[in-house]
């Protein structure tokens, strides 16, 4: 039976993903929603969307999400609810002197990946070296040592954390409700004996009330197997140090206006935050896992995350002494790990879980690191997912994972594998 538009509609999750489908769900006439999330506040703090910025581009080795990325940018450059909260100061993709094969190889898939899409023509700019870097971002002041790589002007970066404010705050308009801390915390899902297998009724949470839905959709990112324990086998935590340079606001003020930058070998930076004139930089790495009974699992307080590797601020070191060596040993504030729910090729999966009937149970999960720039458009995927009752793209169905001695695939466009973040020491700042 479709879904009703009075029919209630549970949404576990308050991050990129929960806030675009209940934004999506309200926006088409559903009347009964609520999103239940851990964290005291919306945008959730859990959530890897929760942060100053996020990088909006369309390369990808696969020209599918080349596509789909463009369509979101185009949200993104036009949707009165996104577009306050993007910058186009376009995307500078390069590499070092030092960098591995594996890594130059994975820059020129990336440049092919949009050189040969006509939506990018007279938007694309060859950087073969340091002096035509310095041309399209004289705000660098450091040798780029071997840097190479090209610009496309026609990408940037969203205010994640504002963008996701606003989300919220047009669901509220809606008639969504939110359901907060210990009253939105999922203890367990509720499931009735159904023909066919189990089916899912609603969610018990922390505070012991019952919510009632006639579809429940899991949109928890690295948390999602703590609510689905059946996904662990494809889903893997994974998190990345994130760390911010204070600047004053006429540092901040000289340094306006260059491209968001991936140094594919070492991490990314961008702009100067023009409100509060924080620098963010990252590390780019295959990323951390925290390991327990065989599965990596988030820590599960904020707290325990308010960190970064030593390794991570070695190499923001490194990059920053490239590029910008007169901030290069400033100190680093409100480091942090960003955790995100991983696959083992970076596709997501939207769709109904095994073993549940009636179309009762949905997760939005595998993010993988680039789901954020989807936020326009990622609760059309799941309305979409409702309406046909099946998931029809084989890649973003519910699968069996490829693993490599146990644990998730590397990914090729990492320029590190992943490791566990108990063999990482922390960095003392």
């Amino acid at each position: 039976m479709p879904l009703a538009k009075s029919d209630p509609v549970l949404i576990v999750g308050a991050g990129t993903f929960g806030l675009s489908t209940a934004h999506k769900l309200a926006s088409l006439g559903h009347t009964d929603i609520t999103v239940l999330e851990k964290d005291n506040r919306v945008p959730s703090r859990f959530s890897g969307g929760f942060d100053l910025n996020k990088i909006i581009r369309s390369e990808y080795i696969d020209p599918f999400y080349t596509d789909v990325a463009l369509k979101a940018i185009r949200h993104w450059q036009t949707n009165p609810l996104y577009q306050p909260h993007f910058r186009q100061v376009g995307f500078l993709n390069v590499v070092t002197g030092e960098a591995p094969a594996v890594v130059q190889n994975a820059l020129h898939k990336y440049n092919q990946s949009v050189a040969a899409n006509p939506a990018f023509n007279g938007y694309l700019v060859p950087c073969p070296d340091a002096d035509a870097i310095h041309k399209v971002a004289p705000q660098f002041t450091g040798a780029l040592p071997g840097w190479t790589g090209y610009l496309n002007r026609l990408a940037g970066y969203a205010q994640s954390s504002n963008a996701m404010q606003a989300v919220y705050g047009a669901c509220v308009q809606l008639g969504v409700k939110f359901a907060l801390g210990e009253a939105g915390e999922v203890d367990e899902l509720l499931y009735e004996t159904a023909p066919g297998g189990m089916k899912c009724v609603g969610a018990l949470t922390k505070d012991g009330k019952g919510h009632q839905a006639r579809t429940t959709i899991v949109a928890a990112g690295g948390f999602v197997a703590n609510v689905v324990p059946a996904i662990a086998s494809q889903i893997s935590a994974v998190c990345w140090g994130v760390s911010h340079i204070q600047l004053t606001p006429s540092e901040s003020e000289k340094l306006r206006g260059f491209p968001v930058t991936t140094v594919r070998d070492i991490g990314f930076f961008f702009e100067p935050d023009p409100a509060t004139h924080k620098l963010k930089v990252c590390y780019m790495g295959g990323g951390y896992t925290n390991q327990k009974n065989g599965l990596s699992v988030p820590y599960s307080t904020l707290a325990e995350s308010e960190y970064v590797p030593e390794e991570d601020v070695r190499q923001t070191r490194r990059l920053l002494k490239q590029v910008l060596p007169h901030i290069a040993d400033r100190p680093l504030v409100d480091t942090h790990l960003c955790w995100v729910a991983d696959t083992s090729n970076s596709d997501f999966i939207i769709d109904f879980v095994p073993g549940t009937t009636d179309n009762s149970l949905a997760v939005l999960s595998g993010d993988s690191g680039h789901g954020f720039k989807m936020m326009p458009i990622v609760g059309d995927f799941a309305v979409d997912l409702l309406a046909k009752g099946a998931q029809e793209l084989p890649r973003w169905r519910w699968r069996e994972p490829e693993v490599e001695e146990g644990r998730p695939k590397h990914i090729a466009w990492r320029a590190t594998v992943t490791v566990d973040l108990s063999s990482t020491p922390r960095a003392k700042l």
